[in-house]
């Protein structure tokens, strides 16, 4: 094995290399769950904040239909109902805080002196 010396031109065109073939090849190099910052985001704060609701709705359906089925003898899974109940609870506990937070920064906005 031989080790060849590294100068800056050369490691900074293989870096370059590597790279415009990471964008011509169809393999992505960022990896699945990550935005892509070559992406544009067209989501608005309000299409994100309405997502974020309805997945806390979502959640609250899940534990809902869980603790249902617990309770009809459907599942004999209560630490699954519990989790359920814990993630439910928590996601509503986060958008009140949110709430709250909001509204805090609206009052402290109409009581800044004009």
């Amino acid at each position: 094995m031989t080790i060849s010396s590294l100068s800056g031109n050369s490691t900074l065109a293989a870096l370059n290399a590597r790279a415009s073939s990471l964008q011509n090849s169809t393999e992505t190099a960022i990896p699945a769950g990550f935005p892509n910052p070559a992406e544009k985001s067209t989501a608005s704060f309000a299409d994100r904040l309405g997502s974020a609701i309805e997945q806390v709705n979502d959640a609250q359906a899940t534990a809902n239909k869980s603790a249902l089925a617990y309770e009809t003898g459907a599942t004999d899974n209560l630490a699954s109902v519990m989790v359920d109940q814990q993630v439910s609870s928590l996601g509503f506990q986060m958008t009140m805080q949110v709430r709250n937070k909001a509204l805090s920064a609206y009052r402290d906005i109409m009581n800044m002196p004009v």
